[in-house]
């Protein structure tokens, strides 16, 4: 577990991977964060136009890299005595975001769409994903979020802070479809379609944030008599959590061992990734692969859930809000591969719907 990966030093700008004193995570100054942003994005600029009539400049990137030094010592009088942490969780979950968007380029051009519309569709998803699952977080933990809150500036505070935690998986899910459908309909594009081409990103994003889970301490799991199993150091988030509940002593070192949910997750969405870029290559119709993607996750995930040591059941059922969930995810998927199999001979492509 690492929640916080490392620190950019505004104060010292030409510091690199040294650790702070204070807080012990190591820092890297402003100067070499910014020219490694600036020659990863140029390189990806120069791999994305490959072939094109029109590269880019080897000199404007070298330029970009460079602004970073006045920038550098420019903050370093501002911001004097300032750092920024870099928290695990947000790292692989933009990591997972920009190869997500990446990866489904190829499947959008073979649905007759620009692969460009990868980075609109995203941002729609991304939005809707991180709304969605900030209100899925506000009412599965309300009490927790709400407590002390005695005015109406506290209340919106406690609602957008998201460094208190969180975001609920299963709530970005619905909110990022809510997203993509929206910008399918501002589009004009045959939302089954397009899904299809998505679809294997999506779960190649999942993946990449279920390990960020992992770096956070969140949706761990319950007690693990394998050898696998992984324990949390005393002021983690698992072991505050099951401290509260009486199930580790306050003077521990450790948790017992749990199941590591977070990395079998991690594993499902890699897998299911694999899977439905198989199932896109052979597909039949639209909305195939999109409707087997929610068909095979959400299965998988409502198994998995009964392994997570931090949900517990819901409404008298003992089923977790996740479980419940993704029972209607099932029935989505379902009602998908129903529909399309009666359409069965409807033309995969072009997406543009008419």
């Amino acid at each position: 577990m690492r929640q916080t990966l490392f620190q950019i030093s505004f104060s010292e700008p030409w510091t690199f991977w040294t650790p702070n004193p204070t807080t012990g995570w190591p820092e890297i100054g402003m100067i070499w964060v910014w020219m490694f942003v600036m020659a990863a994005y140029s390189a990806f600029d120069f791999w994305r136009l490959r072939g094109a009539a029109e590269r880019p400049s080897l000199v404007k990137a070298v330029v970009w890299c460079l602004a970073g030094i006045p920038l550098g010592l420019l903050l370093k009088e501002v911001l004097h005595g300032k750092s920024l942490p870099v928290f695990g969780y947000g790292f692989l979950v933009m990591l997972g975001f920009l190869t997500a968007v990446i990866t489904a380029q190829p499947r959008f051009q073979k649905v007759g769409l620009d692969p460009e519309m990868t980075w609109d569709a995203g941002m729609w998803l991304l939005i809707g994903g991180v709304v969605g699952g900030r209100l899925f977080y506000l009412v599965q933990y309300r009490d927790q979020v709400y407590q002390g809150v005695s005015s109406i500036s506290d209340a919106v505070f406690a609602t957008i802070n998201l460094t208190a935690g969180g975001l609920v998986l299963i709530g970005a899910l619905v909110g990022g479809g809510a997203g993509f459908v929206a910008f399918c309909r501002a589009r004009k594009l045959s939302f089954p379609d397009v899904a299809d081409a998505a679809t294997p990103s999506m779960f190649l994003g999942i993946g990449f944030g279920r390990i960020g889970c992992l770096m956070n301490g969140c949706c761990f799991g319950d007690r693990c008599e394998l050898p696998w199993g992984i324990t949390f150091s005393n002021g983690s988030v698992p072991f505050r959590i099951l401290k509260e509940r009486g199930f580790v002593a306050a003077n521990a070192p450790f948790t017992m061992p749990l199941h590591p949910t977070q990395i079998y997750s991690a594993i499902d969405g890699f897998l299911l990734a694999i899977v439905t870029a198989v199932l896109f290559a052979e597909r039949r119709w639209k909305g195939e692969v999109f409707g087997w993607g929610c068909v095979i996750y959400s299965v998988t995930r409502f198994l998995i859930e009964f392994l997570r040591g931090d949900e517990m059941g819901q409404f008298g059922t003992g089923l977790t809000i996740s479980q419940l969930y993704s029972i209607g995810i099932f029935a989505l998927g379902t009602t998908m591969l129903v529909w399309g199999g009666r359409r069965a001979g409807t033309v995969a492509s072009p997406a543009v719907s008419t």
